[in-house]
């Protein structure tokens, strides 16, 4: 049974890495005692060791281990023997990029799909989707494919902002840009606000959270989703 945390972002204003989420992935990783880390995406420039011990301390706050990829010589074997999985943000090109260059993509899908526990967080939840085609990075690198994960049958859009109606900026808003991907692409964009994440259970896929999130579908104006509303029906 799928059991997987997408999650907008790793950090709030009013906390620390995590901090917000920490409630729940205790409950999520319940038993795990090892937790492999995909520091990929590497935000800022952070090398995969310094990526990996800023996980490793927040995880001990709920008493879980945590080990980088990167560390295995074997990366396919280390996600097939994985406790749990996270995959932390950053630049979701450079993150698909790695992903593919390691040849380590269908393996993460398999073992998610299998039951292995996931956590995105950014450009980690952006490849629970269809494709990244909706991430909000720049392509610094070009990956061989956009197509990621599937584990929802949607794609997302981390970091949701909704249009500064008191901003005198005339550029694009998210909602331009995803109108523009639809233009393209058939499938459904979630747009979550920070603070915001989704819960899979089996076949279950619910909104979490105290914010409501953004649904675009090609041809169709925007509706806003309640916290705690199901998903598993959007394709």
């Amino acid at each position: 049974m799928k059991k997987i945390i997408i999650a907008s972002t790793s950090t709030l204003h009013s906390g620390g890495y995590l901090d917000y989420l920490l409630p729940t992935l205790k409950r999520h990783f319940e038993g795990v005692k090892n937790l492999l880390f995909v520091p990929y995406a590497r935000p800022s420039g952070l090398t995969h060791n310094e990526y990996t011990r800023k996980v490793n301390e927040t995880f001990a706050k709920i008493d879980i281990n945590v080990n980088g990829i990167h560390e295995y010589e074997k990366p396919t074997e280390a996600i097939e023997n994985a406790e749990a999985i996270f995959t932390g943000g950053g630049n979701t090109f450079v993150l698909v990029n790695e992903l593919y260059k390691n040849n380590i993509l269908d393996a993460i899908e398999k073992a998610v799909k299998n039951g292995t526990p996931y956590l995105g967080t950014s450009a980690g939840s952006n490849i629970c989707g269809l494709t990244i085609g909706t991430t909000n990075d720049m392509p610094v690198v070009y990956p061989p494919s956009f197509r990621t994960l599937a584990l929802v049958s949607f794609n997302i859009n981390p970091h949701y902002l909704d249009p500064d109606t008191n901003s005198t900026h005339m550029g694009e808003t998210r909602e331009t840009r995803i109108k523009e991907f639809h233009f393209y692409n058939p499938q459904p964009v979630l747009g979550l606000r920070e603070g915001s994440w989704l819960e899979v259970n089996g076949d279950s896929i619910k909104l979490k959270g105290s914010l409501t999130a953004r649904l675009f579908k090609k041809n169709e104006l925007p509706i806003e989703i309640e916290p705690e509303s199901e998903l598993n029906h959007l394709k």
